[in-house]
Order: structure tokens, then sequence, then C-alpha cells
């Protein structure tokens, strides 16, 4: 079984609390997209970011220091979004550890896939930011199949913890025999499934720790997850889709 989660936009620097065991796998690709970044100018770079000059200009500053082999923090802990809050690593047993190790990947646009404790830098880049590198005309084409090839799987399921945006990169990839789980949080209005973004944001974090704390290994153990008031529903769910509801 493996997991997939998106990254954060927050990230924080610590160097201090976890070791990094490696760095990421495909190091040489997230160079060519610093080099490509770092060459553009910066009413490109905050268009491309789209957000707001004072958070572009950190993100510029930042940008213009980046090396990508030193002040390394594991990317469990350098993600600091609501997903990450909740799924609190700085309280994970070594058991808890070996298995985020073991089974979670984290996507990313500017890492492609990475370990949890893979050391990265702090960085802005979304996957579907519009950025043509080389001969590729944005991120999606640039990393291609690379995202799905560091899962290794084995003919096991992937649980999908992931964002649309992020899982594409490894759905269109997959062979008949990778079952892809999707997991949906939500809550019904008017009969209708409806997500909260913060809220589902929340329970994916959860979930990974509610994994890790429960060693799960397989599908049907998700199905007793009940953290945030979520409780599976079989009446909305099929053998690729599992869905929680909350009031």
């Amino acid at each position: 079984m493996k997991i997939i989660i998106s990254p954060a936009k927050k990230m924080k620097v610590d160097t201090d609390s976890f070791d990094v065991a490696a760095l990421p796998q495909y190091l040489p690709e997230t160079q060519q997209l610093l080099d490509q970044l770092l060459q553009l100018p910066y009413p490109k770079l905050q268009s491309l970011w789209h957000c707001s000059d004072k958070l572009a200009q950190q993100a510029y500053r930042q940008l213009q220091q980046t090396d990508l082999t030193r002040q390394l923090t594991p990317a469990l802990v350098a993600y600091s979004g609501i997903q990450y809050q909740y799924m609190a690593p700085d309280v994970f047993t070594d058991q808890a550890f070996a298995y985020v190790q073991a089974h979670l990947r984290i996507l990313s646009g500017f890492y492609g896939a990475l370990r949890p404790f893979d050391g990265v830098v702090p960085y802005r880049l979304e996957m579907q930011t519009p950025l043509p590198v080389a001969e590729h005309p944005n991120l999606y084409a640039f990393w291609g199949s690379k995202p799905k090839q560091a899962l290794n799987l084995n003919h096991e399921p992937l649980i999908n913890l992931a964002s649309q945006e992020y899982s594409k990169t490894i759905r269109n990839y997959l062979q008949p025999d990778e079952p892809m789980i999707d997991i949906v949080f939500g809550h019904l209005v008017d009969g209708k499934l409806k997500t909260r973004a913060t809220f589902a944001k929340m329970a994916r974090g959860e979930m990974v720790r509610f994994m890790a704390e429960n060693d799960v290994q397989q599908v049907d153990a998700l199905k007793s997850f009940d953290r945030l008031n979520y409780h599976f529903t079989p009446s909305l769910s099929t053998a690729t889709t599992l869905v929680f509801l909350t009031d």
C-alpha cells in the first residue's frame, strides 16, 4: 500500500528536530526548474505565483538564496499547512515514522515526489503553475511519469489523499492492476455530497496519522476511521472511492 498527499504552500526551515535521510530522488530535475525560475524577472514570477506583492517579494528573495543541498528540512516537517498540522508528525512514535517513510509519498511541483525524510528547502511552485520548461509546455509535461515511478508500486492499492491538482500526475499513468482508492471527506446538503476544503485537509492529515498509528495495511481497515466526527458511509462508497461524512 502506498499513500499520496499534496504539499502545502506554507513551509518552514527546521534543521534540528529530525535528521534528513536522503536527498530527493529527482534533484537534477529540481535544479533545472530552479535555474528556469532564476532566469525570470520579478513581474513574471509574481504572475506565475499568483499571490500578493508581499508574499511574492518574500518568495523572490528566498528564490535568489536557494541552495538545494544546504539547510535542508525533512519534507514531512518542512510543510506546515493545515493537513500537516493535523497529521502532527512531531508526536509520531518510531513505528509511525517507519510507516510513513515506507508508505507515504508527497507530490510536489518542484520536487516531483518526495519521501517523508527527503531533505527540502522552502519554495513556491504549484504543480498547476503554467511554467514552460525546455520543450515542455507546463509542469505536468515536465514531470511526466516520474512521480508515478517514484511510488514503486508493486500490484498494491494506492490511497489517494491528494488534491486533484496533484493526484492526476499519478492517475494518468496507472496500470489496470494498480488501483487508486480515492478518499472523500464531505457532508450532505439537500441530499448532495459537498466538500469543505479546509475540513477535508484536516481530515486527510488525521487519516495519515490514523494509518501510521494503526499500521494500516489493508484498504478495509480505513473504514474504521472516525476522527473529526467523520464516519465511513457505505451507501455512497464504491470499490475505488471511500466516502466519509460528517454532520
